[in-house]
This record gives C-alpha cells, structure tokens and sequence, in this order.
C-alpha cells in the first residue's frame, strides 16, 4: 500500500471531503479519518489514534461537534501528543472565528512543537445548502438569531483550497488564516441572495436566543442545545463583523462570493424541491 502521509480528520464531513478530492486530484494519497473509514478515527476513542497516525507526515485536524464541547480540548491535547510521538511533522488546524474555546485549541496546537498553520473560519456558506439551515431554506425561511449582525459567510470550497495549500506547502508554516468571504451579510441580505438564486421567496425569520434553543433542544437534546446556544450568543455579538485576508494571503486571489455561490448550489439542484 501506498505511504500516506496526510491523515484527513473528520474526512466525510463538508470541509474534510472537500479537502480529501483536491488533496487527490493533486496527487496525493490521503488517509481518510473518520468512524467509517477503513483506518477508522474517533476523536473520543483514542486507541484509534495511533493506527490512524501510522506513517503520516501531517494531519488536517477538524474538531467535531465543536471545543467548546466537555472532554474536546483535552482530548485534542491528549492527540496532539500522540500525533508527535507517531513522528507527524505538522499540524493544520481549523477553528471557528471569535470563539474562545477555539482560541484555547489553538494555543494548544501552537505550543505542540511540530509545525502549524492555523485557518481560522467564518460562517459556511454551505450551511444553507448541505447543512442545518437548508430545510429551513426549502421552506421558505431562514430563522435566525442575532439581529442585524453581519457575517463575511465564506465558501468552503475555498476555506478547503486554504486546507489544502496549508497541508502541502511549508510556506504556510507558522500562519494564522482568517478565513472570510469578500463582504459582509446579513441574514436579511442573505435571505435576498437566497431567493433570487433558488427562484422563490426566501424571507428571514428574526428570533430570540431562547427560542434558537428550543429549536436545537427538539433536534439535538440538551447539552448540544445549551453549548451551540452559547457559542451563537459569543460570535453573534458583531465581534466577527469584520473581513479576514486569510484567503488571499494563502492563494493570492479573492474569495467567492456568496451570491456566486447561491447560484451555482442552486444551478446543481441543492435545493431542487424547492422549485
């Protein structure tokens, strides 16, 4: 079998598939890590580190559900550790914008002795058209908490490119990416985005903290309620009301825009029964 010397974490979710088929398409030979793959990866099983780790080089390191959940930073210190004992040489980080526990994730990572690149992201764009929000979206509605606050929503095509870049060039060693799109949305602009490309009405839908968390509390149980809840009320402050240069910094070109995106999801039919 082929060495491969860059294990993927989280390798079937958005960010990590995405990075898999551009990491392929390059020619490499990633190894893919998740609970399902053949080397399987589970953050909270940690005997399935060190197969995982075996032979690689470098690890794309994306944290589910999130740091700031109990155990999360422990055991990403705990893997980090691990990872240096396999004999990995570099770490690439991805972590939320404005997020304390993040920020706590990082440090760790930094402090780790290997070599790092940390891309720090805003807002999915795809999270309206893969993610939590695009049920709402088919029906016509995009409920929101945060007012009037903006988000540079950035496309994960191109947060993976920055991934990627960052995987197989050690130029990128040792950089902090803020990775946003081009402007900054609201989600009533987003709404009108929406609409426009999908071709009926989206309309956005203000609501309260509390009535976010009863939604999640019906889906997702309480502690997963609680926490998200808490890191929407930390980043949906304004604190991330500002545009990152990550993306041109890392590949000299602007990052998409979200109206380009919006129609390109709906020209592939993201939201086909919608129509």
């Amino acid at each position: 079998m082929t060495n491969q010397t860059i294990l993927v974490t989280g390798a079937t979710g958005k960010t990590g598939s995405r990075v898999m088929t551009r990491l392929r398409a390059a020619g490499h030979d990633p190894r893919p890590g998740a609970r399902s793959t053949a080397i399987p990866f589970d953050w909270d099983n940690a005997d399935t580190w060190v197969a995982a780790l075996t032979g690689v080089r470098t690890v794309f390191v994306t944290y589910q559900p999130d740091f700031a959940f109990p155990g999360a930073l422990d055991n990403l210190t705990a893997f980090v550790r691990t990872a240096a004992t396999a004999g990995v040489q570099k770490l690439v980080l991805l972590t939320g914008r404005g997020e304390p526990a993040a920020r706590k994730g990082e440090e760790i990572v930094a402090a780790s002795g290997l070599a790092f690149t940390i891309v720090r992201s805003a807002w999915f764009a795809q999270n309206f058209s893969e993610g939590s929000m695009r049920d709402p979206v088919l029906q016509g509605v995009l409920p929101m908490p945060g007012g009037d606050i903006a988000e540079p929503i950035i496309d994960i095509d191109d947060l993976a490119d920055v991934v990627v870049a960052a995987l197989t060039d050690d130029r990128h060693n040792g950089q902090t990416y803020e990775a946003t799109g081009p402007r900054l949305l609201t989600f009533l602009e987003v709404a009108d985005i929406l609409s426009g490309a999908i071709g009926r009405r989206v309309d956005y839908l203000p609501i309260t903290f509390d009535e976010f968390h009863a939604e999640l509390m019906a889906t997702s149980g309480h502690l997963f309620a609680d926490i998200v809840t808490a890191i929407a009320r930390e980043t949906f402050d304004g604190r991330n009301a500002q545009l990152g240069d990550g993306v041109m910094r890392a590949l000299g070109r602007a990052p998409r825009d979200f109206t380009e995106f919006a129609k390109d999801a709906a020209w592939s039919g993201k939201w086909a029964s919608a129509a």
